[in-house]
Parts: C-alpha cells; sequence; structure tokens
C-alpha cells in the first residue's frame, strides 16, 4: 500500500488522533473518570500487603465505647484521661481525628450557663475554682506529644498559631497548593496546649473516592501540615517541613515552574504531586489494627502495645459520620486514612503519578496510533484484529506492571480505547475494502462464470491466482455456421437481437455446467474450464456443455423458424460447430497495463479452435480432441478420425457425441470403422464404412459423405488409403 494512496484514510487518521488529543489536552470529568477507574482496578488486583507489626494504633470511638461511656461528646475529663494513659503506654504521638471547636458542654461552668439564675449561683458558689474540663484537657495535651485536627474551609476563623515551620528550596509551590479562606479550629486552649495543628480535609474526586490525600494545605500564604503529617512530625519531635519544589537541587523542571516535588518531615522524605498531595496505594481495611477507646480507658490493654507507635484517636461509629470511600471500600473511618497515610510513609512505599505521564501517554497514543493506521490496511480484518487485541493487552499490561513494579501511574485506559476505536474503524476500513473486492470480483467474473463459482472465488480469493499461471484446462470454441449468409438477410438491428437470442442461452448453458466465458467473437464463443477455481472433472463438464448447446439449438430453431413465418420469410436452420480439447495453458490476467482479460493461451487453445473448424469439413456438430476423451472416459462418444498436429509427433485421434437417434450397433460399427483406419487394405476399409454408414444416425451423412469422397478420390475404395488431416497450431 502507498502511503499517499489512499488520502481520505489517513486524514481520517489524523483527524481522530488530533481530536483524541485535544480532547486529553482538556482533559473533561469523563475523561478523567476513565483514568480513575483504571487506576481504582490497580489497586484492586494488587492492594498493599497487611503490615505484620503496623506503626500505627488507631484508638477507636466505637459503638462497644460509646454504650460504655455515653453518647458523643464525651466530657474532656474523658478525653484527658485517655491522652494520659496513652502517653504513659510510650505513645511516640498521638493525634485527634475529632474537633473541639466548642467548650466542653458537661463542664461545671457551661452547665451553669443553662440553669436559673438562683440554681447557677447555688452551683457556681458549690464549684469554686475547680479547673474546666477544656483546662484539664489541655494540660494532658501539653503533657503529651499530642496532635489536634484543623478543618480548613472557605469560611471560618483565622488559624490558629502552628507550631510547626516550613522552609522552601526552589521555586515557591504556594501557587499550586490549594487554598482555603479560613479555618474551623479547637478551643483556643487546646490548640495552644497541643504539640502540633494538622488539617483533617480530603482530596475528593467528584465521585467521592479518597485516592490522594494532602500532606501540605494553606490559608492565604499559609502553609498548613495535615494531621497525618504533624503526627509523623512530632513522634519524631521535628521543628519544620522542607518543601522542595521544582527547580531545587536535583529536581529538573528546565525553568519552569511546576509545583511541588518531594516533603521533608524529619528525616522521611516523600515525593508528592504539584499540590502537595500523595497517591496512596490502599490496603483492604482491617479492624483488628483498631483498640476499643473503651479497653485504653479500662487499662486492659497488652503491655507496651502502644510503645513508639503513633496512635490515632478518631471514630468507627456510624452515627458519627466519618465514613470514607476508598478504591478498595465503600465506607472505612476516615481515621483509618490517616493510618494508612502514616504507614505508606513510614514502609516507604512510592505512588505518584509523574509530571511526564499525560505528555508520555498522548505520544503514545500517537505514535501507536499512527503505526497501527500504517500496519492494519496491509492485513486481513482478522490480523488487524489481533494485532489491535495485541496493542490494547500491552498497553494495559504496561500500565499494571507500571504500577506494581514501579509504583508509577499511567493512565492506560483512555489511550486504549483511542486503540480500540481506531482498530475498530480500520478493521472496518479493512472489511469494507475487502467487500469492495469481493464486489469487483463478482462484477468482474458474473458473466464469465457461474454464480457458485463466483462465490467460492469470494469465499476464498487466495484460490483465484492473478497474473498467469500454468494449469491444465478444458476448452471450448463455438462458432455459428454460415454466419455469413445469415447476416446478409438481415437487418442490424435484427443481426444484434439474433446474436443475443442466440448467445445468451448458450451462454447461460457454459456458466450452468461451470465453465469460463473467455470471449466473445461475433458469432463464436470461447470458454474454459478449470480456471480460475479447480474443477476434478473440468473434460466432462465441457462434454455435457457441449451436448446442451446441441440440444438448446432444436428449440432456438423452431423458435425463430416459427417466428419467420409469422413475417412471411424464410429462417434457414442455424447451426453450431463445437471443438473440445485439453491440455496445459497459461491463464491469468493476460494483456497490458491499460487493458487486460482474464483469458488463456497455449497450443491446447489453438488446438481446440482447430477442432472447431473441422467441424465444418467433416460435418459434424462436436469434435472432440483425444486429450479429452482421456479426462472424461469415451461414454457418449466415438472415434472419428486420426489427426497430424503439425510440430507434434504422431497422430491424434478426434471423437464426436453419440446422438441419441443412433441405433443400437452404430457405436460398435463406427469404433470397428475407426479402428482401420490406418490400414492399408482397402478391403477392410470397405467392409468396416459401410457397415457404420448403415446404422449411423441423420446428421452423419455429411461425414460419411466426406469420408466416402476422401476414399474415392485418393484410391481408398480400389487402391491406397487417403492420409490423415494435418493441422496447424
Amino acid at each position: 500500500m502507498r502511503f499517499f494512496g489512499r488520502p481520505v484514510y489517513f486524514l481520517a487518521v489524523a483527524a481522530f488522533l488530533g481530536g483524541a488529543v485535544l480532547l486529553r489536552v482538556a482533559d473533561p470529568f469523563p475523561v478523567q473518570a476513565i483514568r480513575l477507574l483504571a487506576f481504582d482496578l490497580y489497586q484492586r488486583m494488587a492492594p498493599a500487603a497487611p503490615l505484620a507489626e503496623p506503626p500505627v494504633v488507631v484508638v477507636d470511638i466505637d459503638e462497644t465505647s460509646l454504650k460504655a461511656i455515653g453518647q458523643w461528646p464525651w466530657p474532656r475529663t474523658v478525653l484527658a484521661e485517655l491522652t494520659r494513659k496513652l502517653s504513659e503506654a510510650g505513645a511516640a504521638s498521638i493525634a485527634f481525628d475529632v474537633l473541639f471547636s466548642e467548650p466542653d458542654q458537661s463542664s461545671p461552668e457551661e452547665v451553669v450557663k443553662r440553669l436559673p439564675p438562683e440554681q447557677a449561683a447555688l452551683v457556681t458558689a458549690s464549684i469554686g475554682s475547680a479547673p474546666t474540663h477544656d483546662r484539664a484537657f489541655a494540660e494532658a495535651l501539653a503533657r503529651s506529644p499530642s496532635v489536634l485536627g484543623l478543618s480548613l474551609s472557605g469560611g471560618g476563623a483565622p488559624l490558629p498559631h502552628l507550631n510547626a515551620g516550613f522552609a522552601t528550596a526552589g521555586d515557591d509551590p504556594r501557587p499550586f497548593i490549594p487554598n482555603f479562606a479560613g479555618a474551623v479550629a479547637n478551643v483556643p486552649a487546646l490548640d495552644a496546649a497541643a504539640k502540633g495543628l494538622g488539617s483533617i480535609n480530603w482530596l475528593q474526586d467528584r465521585d467521592q473516592i479518597v485516592r490522594r490525600v494532602p500532606l501540605v494545605l494553606r490559608v492565604g500564604d499559609t502553609l498548613v501540615p495535615s494531621l497525618a503529617a504533624e503526627a509523623l512530625r512530632v513522634a519524631q519531635d521535628a521543628g519544620s517541613y522542607i518543601l522542595k519544589g521544582s527547580n531545587a537541587s536535583g529536581e529538573e523542571a528546565f525553568g519552569r515552574s511546576t509545583g511541588l516535588n518531594h516533603v521533608r518531615i524529619g528525616a522521611l522524605v516523600v515525593p508528592t504531586d504539584a499540590d502537595g498531595a500523595i497517591w496512596l496505594r490502599f490496603r483492604p481495611s482491617d479492624p483488628e489494627n483498631f483498640v476499643s477507646a473503651r479497653d485504653v480507658l479500662a487499662g486492659s490493654l497488652p503491655a507496651r502495645s502502644m510503645e513508639g507507635r503513633i496512635v490515632l484517636v478518631g471514630t468507627s461509629a456510624a452515627g458519627l459520620l466519618d465514613l470514607r470511600a476508598t478504591p478498595l471500600d465503600s465506607a472505612v473511618p476516615g481515621v483509618e486514612i490517616h493510618a494508612q497515610v502514616i504507614e505508606h510513609i513510614l514502609t516507604g512505599r512510592s505512588l505518584t503519578r509523574p509530571d511526564y505521564a499525560s505528555g508520555l501517554e498522548i505520544a503514545g497514543i500517537v505514535a501507536l496510533g499512527l503505526l497501527l493506521a500504517l500496519v492494519l490496511p496491509l492485513v486481513s480484518a482478522g490480523i488487524a484484529a489481533i494485532l489491535g487485541v495485541l496493542a490494547i493487552g500491552g498497553i494495559l499490561v504496561g500500565g499494571f506492571l507500571a504500577y506494581d513494579w514501579a509504583g508509577l501511574l499511567f493512565d492506560p485506559f483512555y489511550p486504549a480505547l483511542v486503540i480500540a476505536l481506531l482498530v475498530i474503524g480500520s478493521v472496518l476500513y479493512t472489511f469494507r475494502q475487502a467487500e469492495r473486492a469481493r464486489a469487483g470480483i463478482r462484477r468482474a467474473f458474473q458473466y464469465y462464470v457461474a454464480p457458485a463459482v463466483v462465490d467460492e472465488i469470494i469465499a476464498d480469493p487466495t484460490r483465484l491466482e492473478l497474473g498467469g499461471e500454468m494449469r491444465e484446462l478444458t476448452l471450448l470454441f463455438c462458432d455459428v455456421r454460415n454466419f455469413t449468409t445469415l447476416a446478409e438477410g438481415l437487418s442490424a438491428t435484427e443481426l444484434t437481437s439474433f446474436i443475443n437470442e442466440l448467445m445468451t442461452p448458450l451462454s447461460d448453458i457454459l456458466l450452468e455446467h461451470r465453465g469460463t466465458i473467455d470471449k466473445y467473437m461475433g458469432d463464436a464463443v470461447m470458454a474454459f474450464w478449470n480456471a480460475p477455481l479447480d474443477d476434478p472433472d473440468h473434460a466432462r463438464h465441457a462434454l455435457d456443455a457441449a451436448e446442451a448447446m446441441m440440444d438448446a439449438m432444436v428449440g432456438l430453431n423452431a423458435r425463430w423458424q416459427a417466428a419467420a413465418a409469422e413475417r412471411g420469410r424464410a429462417m434457414p436452420e442455424v447451426r453450431i460447430g463445437i471443438g473440445i480439447n485439453t491440455g496445459a495453458c497459461c491463464v491469468g490476467n493476460l494483456g497490458t497495463a491499460r487493458r487486460f482479460d482474464y483469458s488463456a493461451i497455449g497450443d491446447e487453445v489453438n488446438i481446440a479452435s482447430r477442432l472447431e473448424q473441422l467441424t465444418k469439413e467433416y460435418g459434424l456438430g462436436v469434435i472432440v480432441g483425444e486429450p479429452t476423451v482421456r479426462a472424461a472416459g469415451t461414454d457418449g462418444l466415438v472415434e472419428i478420425d486420426r489427426i497430424q498436429v503439425r510440430g507434434r509427433h504422431g497422430v491424434s485421434r478426434i471423437f464426436t457425441m453419440v446422438p441419441d437417434d443412433a441405433e443400437p450397433d452404430f457405436v460398435e460399427a463406427q469404433q470397428a470403422f475407426a479402428a482401420v483406419l490406418p490400414q492399408q487394405d482397402p478391403a477392410i476399409w470397405r467392409e468396416a464404412f459401410y457397415r457404420a454408414k448403415s446404422s449411423a444416425p441423420a446428421r452423419f451423412a455429411g461425414y460419411y459423405q466426406l469420408m466416402l469422397e476422401r476414399l474415392s478420390a485418393r484410391g481408398g475404395l480400389g487402391g491406397e488409403p487417403s492420409p490423415q488431416i494435418t493441422i496447424d497450431l
């Protein structure tokens, strides 16, 4: 296939790939959803393995704890005791995934506010200067490695003072980090007492599934760490974070500001996206990693179960509405996601979507799409489908291996979808081209071969070799006798009608007997068998066609003569002569680059033509060459003479068909006459000749008259026998 031979096809491919690239660059939500679906499937196929000794413990305010201690919110004194017990158990840091934005309503001073004045005065006098519940909780927070949560929002109050500092290397990443207007903080005393404050915000996609978790957010120009990041910082007793942006030392951005690359938390260096978030490789939710808050308060935990571990306090109770969806679970407690973030960082897991991912995916779509567009039209639709499946399979497998082996997220679904559509289009194009080729074959052969043969060629075009090949063919030539005399009495219109009326039924007979019509030559037609498709019985089919053609002439003559009689005209009998021969010929598309025909050439073709001409001399309707008789058998045939083909050694026998009205002993008598043709004894000739002639049908009269004249003229009846006829190729 030449590249410029199908401009419409390649323009369509270019337009399709261009549209696919533009759609990917625009990246609307449906395209994003396809990409996220792939990433979720990766996680389901190969989730993170559970840890034998998790570095994080989740203290769960579960249904059991609520039944034992009371409904939420609990008094802050209970939380103070919980904090003290966790600190005494050796927790490296204690992070609360809970907001304490209002004072403890169970604290006496808050209860007083809701009492009538007389009762309020009595209670106030009785409590004196006892510390508030919030103060008790604050004191416990101050004495422990504690972290409280903040909820950043579009409104809210200003940020409280953050204990953590931030240093940046490279370009300022703030323009890339999600920004909020304010925060919902805790009671000021609690925020001031805690060792760290971190955001509990999520980065949920439009389908409300948590796939990425921010390590850094901001309110205006102030950077805010996440709750998980603060728990790690406090656990390491680190003072600040180091944010490494584009064009920092060791970071290649080629002069462009591309956002954040890494966040350093104490001794931990965490790769991030440009906006400071990390992709989590989730593990399935495991309730065994949870410890009930009731057990902690009751002091029933195993010894050293908290020592050196990061503790997250949160809730799995459905009524407290802190449930989130992940790629693996439809609903998990939010605190467990914070725990998995910490596990992800501490175990050194890496799951990132590189900055170059989108560019590489687009380049892959274009390169693979163009390659397939060039290759697919060259192959069959089946091979094209296989190549398409292999290409799509390679994309899908490659994307999964990048995830599983290297922790890299590449979108396989959108490129695979584009390639699938391209392959489908190309296969349809190839199929359409094949259908056009079949239609071309049908148009090319429907007037020359039988419909059944056309169907076989279309079903298996490989059986049709164009360009010429040597095959054994049986050839048939048919010509009208005395056509010139017939034509003289007809007008041009009548002559055209006559030829059509003659050739149509004769052609139908040829096609019905699996013949291939080579060409029409005025009042003559040439046909052959065993091409373009194999026909093991080609010789017999040719003989049957010749017999049917001779029978058809009886009905045609009757019709023409009746029509002529109605017009008051005479119509002579129309007779045809048929020559049949079998032998090796060259058959195929023969001619020039500008014009060619599906035809056959060779000596055997010439012999068949000469045999047709001999029908005039012998006065017979059909003459068949000896090779055809060897291939088809002698059934219904008798030998009539022996001829010499100039340029070939030896003589060839020629045969004709036995009419249906022949007497029973005619075949035997004619065979006996043919057998003595080479004999030199005139007496043998005479006896065999007259015996055959006496039993011959009427249509053999011309043949015997010819033989009689030949024998008489050359002394055959009283001298030497006449020699056989010689024909030229």
